[in-house]
């Protein structure tokens, strides 16, 4: 395992540092606001490749006129408890959040809220949304399909997503359960990070262009894949395969948006579609109130219950016992939110060649 060398910021620095880019590009101050807290949520929770580790990206995109940084973020297709959301090629950290707000008022006040959102971008870790829902007291859910990296089972080319699944449940004196997790084996920011630190990936994570197996990160960028949740067969990969696709038909076909291999890219150095059979990228967010099927205080009890059981099981020889869901992020928010976010010095020097080219101090 290699020495990484990385240096610690301030969450405060790098949400400032993130709304003034935005705003550079004619980002509005009210959604670089927003933009900004669901890359810090990312950092904090430990989730680096979702953070200001992609910023660089976003400045490509908007330097490029790729994404309309004022987006008319409107609702195309809607009845009391669902709706389709056009967002206009913005920004997936502005459009996202707006529909999930949508999802959650209608949630509030019909019991259940579904949007599913069409010609939207990358919008951040998944486990924002949900845990915007905790704050209201709901159960959230959320969900986005994504650029083509993972191979189907017994496929050896790209043709699904990353397409990641979140979905959070309150408890009453206990932590929240917040489940949040790719569809593949591993998200594709795992492999960048592999391979910014010079470091091997496992066994089962990736093929390579050729469809064997690889360890090799960069062997997985030039023109390999990911393989679904699971891997292969035997271990479950039809699982993970399948769950790829019902967030790709909820995300996608559902709103309009582009699925599957047609799916358009984040990044400006990823393959882009022959064709399209839609808008953009994808979102899908669900919210319900607990009230409609138990009374609130009894659920959250309950919550507590299964958290203090699951704590409470025989530690698997060599380990302090089984975590639940949510447990290493919220850890990492405490950790980081106190000593701050430690980057890589890759992502350093991308965060300073943004500062370079718009005149905006980083260090």
């Amino acid at each position: 395992m290699s020495t990484v060398e990385t240096r610690t910021y301030r969450i405060e620095q790098l949400r400032e540092f993130t709304q003034r880019v935005l705003q550079h590009f004619g980002v509005p101050a009210p959604d670089s606001e927003t933009a900004s807290d669901v890359l810090a949520a990312a950092d904090l929770r430990a989730i680096d490749s979702h953070g200001v580790a992609r910023l660089h990206t976003y400045f490509e995109m908007l330097s490029l006129g790729r994404i309309n940084p004022r987006p008319n973020v409107h609702i195309v297709r809607e009845t009391a408890s669902t709706a389709t959301v056009d967002g206009d090629n913005g920004l997936g950290l502005v459009v996202a959040p707006r529909a999930n707000s949508i999802a959650m008022d209608k949630a509030e006040q019909f019991g259940s809220g579904w949007v599913s959102v069409c010609n939207s971008n990358h919008y951040g870790i998944a486990s924002y949304y949900v845990l915007q829902a905790l704050k209201r007291d709901l159960i959230g859910w959320s969900m986005t399909n994504s650029t083509k990296l993972v191979a189907p089972l017994w496929g050896s080319e790209r043709m699904l997503g990353t397409n990641p699944i979140a979905i959070a449940f309150p408890g009453e004196r206990e932590p929240a359960i917040v489940i949040d997790l790719a569809t593949p084996a591993v998200a594709y920011g795992k492999i960048e990070i592999a391979k910014r630190r010079g470091e091997p990936i496992p066994v089962g994570w990736a093929i390579d262009k050729l469809g064997a197996a690889t360890t090799d990160p960069q062997a997985m960028i030039d023109g390999g894949a990911l393989l679904p949740l699971g891997s292969d067969r035997e271990r479950g990969g039809h699982k993970g395969y399948a769950l790829g696709m019902m967030v790709d038909v909820l995300c996608a076909v559902l709103s309009g948006a582009n699925w599957g291999p047609f799916t358009p890219p984040f990044a400006l150095r990823q393959e882009i579609p022959k064709r399209s059979v839609g808008k953009g990228i994808g979102h899908f967010f669900g919210a319900l109130r607990i009230d409609g099927f138990i009374d609130p205080a009894e659920f959250k009890r309950q919550i507590d219950d299964v958290v203090r059981t699951f704590r409470a099981t025989k530690p698997a020889p060599g380990t302090t016992g089984p975590l639940i869901p949510g447990d290493p992020e919220r850890e990492a928010e405490v950790e980081r939110s106190v000593h701050g976010v430690p980057l890589v010095l890759p992502v350093i020097s991308d965060l300073r060649d943004i500062a370079k080219q718009t005149g905006i101090p980083f260090d």
